[in-house]
């Protein structure tokens, strides 16, 4: 059941590159295979039995076994969420591409890769199996930014984006070597590691590459250089891979790796990263407010963001593991549609600036429609309730303030600093007077309003009902801190 997820979509990537087609025939293809795999992630989501911690929809053959590496394909709480967010996000990033994009058939192809890429690596139960997964993204994402990208410095931006995450894939699997190796297992299986027996040196040592090659693909500061780069040369569909799907395969990769095979080690760790979390929290609101370019703007909002993540993955407790699923997926809702109106503003009125955008409520020569569009994202990335993004936050913020209370009240704080940046925004560009020289804005069409109308409605809904964002998550997130706090009580009864 779950391969389908995986191969449908490459081998619909492979009839879109090989096969004569016209662009439109491309796109329609690429349109249906996305569909297709909303519908059969409905199933899954539908056969998922929320009251199991483990492994569900369990697949496994053997592959290279004096390799230890088998196909072990498994959805658990933590995956089935952003397998979920991953469909929907593509979805939306092909239907949003233009109509008229240049070379469509390798366009369409490389964002099915790259769906299949980052699907495996939410369900691969091996290791190994898992770094094949995080480096099939590499090629088409770089790619995508130096063909499609915007401005003269696509080029830059992809190689430095590629040269960041070549390190972190190297820096993965030389912990996952290491992890192998030093604990005497024959296969790479996560089942078959316990990292329990090893010097608790070596485990520190181990957890640290992870956390490091993890946190560049989030990214955390002080390795986000990469990111501000490639989101803003990056076209609108691409961003919304990049900050929606992308970026999650680091925080997964966190709690999955990080604190569920380092269970002993994670409090050792834990407060220094609930720091860096805040720190990019605050960073990442602050220089959002400097940015004069509205999708830099939310390109640095996204580290910040993230940064509520680390500090609830940090703290470990039962409520923010639950908010930090949470704050993923909302997070990639967010993203998404603030990505996509401001990918149809620069359509429309062509630029970004701030200091260039102005009256687009016009409702006879602005963009009424999409500026009301807009402010409801900024609501929903500030954390408004009623919206995905004020549940999220706060079970995050809830759940870590009795492990961290002074790093919360950082990222408090931050909740407070997005709503300043977005007030920046939506006051300069949807308010005010348009200028007299400015004629009237070409009109939006019902096709491209389709995407954050589909993206608006899953904002709302799982902010009036957020059990339905949250029932997926609680039992399997519930079992792993468990075992973190049984070793952190072991580990202070020796210290004392």
């Amino acid at each position: 059941m779950l391969s389908a997820l995986i191969w449908i979509p490459v081998v619909g990537a492979a009839c879109i590159g090989f096969i004569p087609m016209k662009g439109d025939r491309a796109r329609s293809l690429a349109l249906a295979i996305a569909t297709g795999i909303i519908i059969w992630t409905l199933v899954l989501l539908s056969q998922f039995d929320i009251s199991l911690a483990g492994m569900q929809f369990s697949e496994l053959l053997p592959w290279i076994d004096t390799l230890g590496l088998s196909y072990s394909l498994g959805a658990d709480g933590l995956s089935i969420p952003l397998v979920a967010l991953a469909g929907v996000l593509t979805w939306i990033a092909i239907y949003s591409s233009s109509e008229n994009i240049t070379r469509p058939r390798l366009y369409y192809a490389l964002l099915l890769l790259i769906y299949a890429g980052v699907v495996g690596g939410f369900l691969a139960q091996n290791l190994l199996l898992f770094v094949l997964f995080y480096e099939v993204e590499l090629i088409p994402f770089y790619l995508l930014i130096a063909i499609w990208g915007g401005t003269a410095k696509r080029g830059y931006a992809a190689m430095k984006f590629l040269i960041y995450t070549a390190v972190s894939g190297i820096l993965i699997l030389a912990g996952f070597l290491g992890i192998t190796w030093l604990t005497g297992s024959s296969s790479f299986d996560y089942n078959a590691i316990a990292t329990t027996g090893l010097p608790l040196q070596a485990q520190l040592i181990l957890l640290t590459i992870l956390l490091v090659g993890f946190g560049i693909k989030i990214p955390l500061v002080p390795l986000h250089t990469w990111l501000p780069d490639a989101y803003t040369e990056a076209s609108p569909p691409v961003a919304i891979m990049l900050g929606g799907i992308l970026a999650k395969l680091g925080t997964y990769g966190i709690i999955r790796f990080g604190l569920g095979l380092f269970p002993e080690t994670w409090a050792i760790v834990a407060p220094g990263l609930a720091i860096i979390g805040a720190i990019s929290a605050v960073y990442g609101a602050v220089t959002a407010i400097a940015q004069k370019d509205i999708k830099r703007m939310v390109a640095y909002s996204s580290i910040g963001h993230m940064g509520y993540v680390m500090l609830a993955a940090a703290a470990a407790t039962q409520l923010s593991t639950v908010g930090a699923v949470a704050q993923m997926v909302a997070h990639g809702l967010i993203l998404a549609i603030l990505f996509n109106l401001i990918g149809v503003i620069e359509a429309k009125v062509g630029t970004r600036e701030l200091d260039v955008l102005n009256g687009l409520m016009s409702p006879i020569r602005g963009l009424p429609y999409i500026s009301a569009l807009l402010v409801m994202g900024g609501m929903a990335s500030a954390g408004i309730p009623g919206m995905t993004g004020f549940i999220a936050e706060f079970l995050v913020l809830q759940g870590s303030y009795a492990r961290f209370p002074l790093p919360t009240l950082v990222c408090v704080l931050c909740t407070g600093l997005t709503a300043v940046y977005f007030v920046i925004l939506l006051n300069r560009t949807c308010f005010g007077k348009l200028d007299n020289k400015t004629a009237y804005y070409p009109k939006v069409t019902w096709s491209e309003k389709v995407p954050a109308l589909v993206l608006t409605a899953l904002i709302l809904f799982l902010g009036i009902q957020p059990t339905w964002l949250v029932r997926w998550s609680e039992t399997t997130t519930t079992a792993m801190v468990a075992t973190v706090r049984v070793n952190n009580t072991q580990q202070i009864a020796i210290k004392n």
